[in-house]
């Protein structure tokens, strides 16, 4: 099959939506909330001329007699749209719902779509959608996610992974990720902000730069993990001090409170000695804390 023979029918159409739509070669029809919306409508219409994709009027009439489907919505509207969807979508099709949602909200999702004879996929973005565009990788998951790759790759993505037949595999793997990728992100508006209040930002700046290793996420890990179980009692009684520092600046610590309770709750597992290894780590920290909730 050829892209000139491929269409889509699109559910949402923000920024993702116009982004891979943008780019495609192929003929689609996209609905979204904001048309049923006097002040947004306007606005709406000329992204879908923009993007040279066919408005739909309602949600059904995005998804009937359609054999692929995009679901981008916002994460609070998935399950509902999916939902939505199942009413109308055709035994067969291919429902990708890519948007960034927990496992057991995908697996909901795609119950629903299962019960009409549909087919879900659970597609995970992992990265932002510009400047990549079609580019951007896609994780794919779900008993027909080799079928799903394969549609997804005729509309033009370029790196389509499969992960697995389980839906809420490829979301798993995004929303774990996301605990390092977007705790970073607030860790260093929180460190950042307090520096500057502190009047000594490219001090820290300067140091973090001298401490850097440009080591992988593997040895990090299992460096960090190696840390806290020797010092983690130590190190949240240190962070609790930079708690007190934080607010009195008032620039606001709630991150850094985080980091308090996982330090001392590692710390107080009293595992000893450290094993070697990342996996020999978490296994003794799953035995240790399984061990007190059911002292508990």
């Amino acid at each position: 099959m050829g892209t000139e023979d491929v269409s889509a029918g699109v559910i949402g159409f923000g920024e993702a939506g116009q982004a891979f739509a943008g780019a495609w070669s192929v003929s689609a029809i996209a609905f979204d909330a904001a048309t049923d919306d006097p002040m947004l409508c306007v606005a709406k219409r000329r992204d879908y001329a923009r993007c040279n994709i066919s408005r739909a009027d309602t949600l059904a009439q995005a998804v009937v007699g359609q054999h692929l489907i995009l679901s981008l919505v916002t994460a609070d509207q998935a399950l509902a749209v999916a939902l939505a969807a199942a009413r109308h979508i055709m035994p067969g099709a291919l429902y990708c719902d890519m948007n960034s949602v927990a496992p057991q909200t995908k697996r909901a999702a795609a119950e629903a779509i299962a019960a009409a004879g549909a087919h879900y996929i659970d597609v995970a973005v992992m990265a932002p959608v510009h400047p990549a565009r079609l580019h951007v990788p896609l994780l794919v998951s779900g008993a027909q996610g080799e079928a799903g790759a394969a549609a997804l790759r005729q509309l033009g993505f370029v790196h389509v992974t499969v992960k697995g037949v389980d839906v809420g595999r490829a979301s798993a793997i995004k929303m774990i990720r996301s605990v390092m990728v977007k705790g970073l992100e607030a860790l260093t508006a929180e460190c950042m902000l307090a520096a500057q209040a502190a009047g000594v930002l490219e001090d820290v700046l300067a140091s973090l730069d001298a401490s850097e290793k440009a080591i992988g996420w593997s040895e990090r890990a299992d460096y960090n993990l190696d840390r806290m179980l020797l010092h983690g009692l130590r190190r949240a009684a240190e962070m609790e001090e930079v708690v007190r520092t934080l607010e009195e600046l008032g620039t606001g610590a709630v991150m850094t409170q985080g980091t308090v309770v996982r330090q001392r709750a590692i710390g107080t597992l009293g595992v000893k000695p450290v094993p070697d290894g990342l996996a020999g780590k978490i296994a003794r920290i799953n035995v240790k804390q399984q061990g007190e909730d059911k002292a508990a």
